[in-house]
């Protein structure tokens, strides 16, 4: 968290460096649902990145939801190549702490995911979600294709008017291309935080307002 004043996104120029090469490994496998966590994917799965907040809490949402073959976290957004945790709490990467969700679209759509992504945060927040501030808490969507730029933009509008309704602000997440912005995956103990810690922090909460998107499975 940051205090005494207010979060300020860093130029490229400013940001941290980084290094070519990670100082870590990730984990092989997903602690709760024993798939692999990097890639390559089986055919036919689909990645879809989220920023809500603390990661920990966001990437257990996920993983719990039927559908979704595997999940891990890690920072995306910024700037910093293969930046450590500490380094994105800085405020000098420009990274945001984002999770993957990787997933079979004949059993959960997208558009599923993006409702629970709106539900699970309030995205009205700017460079903070709850008691957390920092740039790195900001709400982002990171796509995958130009069929998920459009299904996310159109959520965001769709979410906005429900929101405007009820008495909520403007919604301040940025909807961008994976492409270029890279995911830097998250150091080991981050990965299935709360299911190795359950009675971790998970600072996830939303508004209380329902999405009005992706209520229907994906067709098999």
């Amino acid at each position: 968290m940051i205090f005494g004043r207010t979060p300020e996104l860093p130029t490229a120029e400013q940001a941290l460096k980084g290094r070519a090469t990670p100082e870590f490994e990730v984990p092989a496998r997903h602690t709760v649902l024993g798939n692999p966590l990097v890639g390559p994917y089986p055919e036919g799965l689909e990645v879809a990145d989220f920023a809500l907040g603390c990661f920990w809490g966001a990437e257990r949402k996920f993983w719990q939801t039927d559908g979704v073959w595997t999940t891990y976290v890690g920072y995306q957004g910024g700037f910093t190549e293969n930046p450590s945790y500490e380094e994105v709490c800085s405020g000098l990467t420009g990274h945001t702490e984002a999770v993957r969700v990787v997933f079979d679209p004949s059993r959960v759509s997208y558009a599923t995911l993006l409702k629970l992504f709106w539900e699970s945060h309030n995205p009205t927040q700017g460079f903070r979600q709850g008691n957390d501030v920092g740039t790195q808490y900001r709400s982002a969507i990171y796509t995958h294709s130009a069929a998920q730029q459009t299904t996310a933009e159109e959520s965001l509008a769709a979410y906005q008017k429900v929101l405007t309704a009820a008495n909520h602000g403007t919604i301040t997440t940025t909807v961008l291309p994976a492409a270029d912005r890279p995911f830097w995956p998250a150091e080991a103990y981050h990965q299935q935080y709360l299911d190795k810690n359950p009675d971790g922090y998970c600072g996830i909460g939303g508004t209380g307002v329902s999405c009005p998107i992706g209520v229907a499975r994906a067709e098999g």
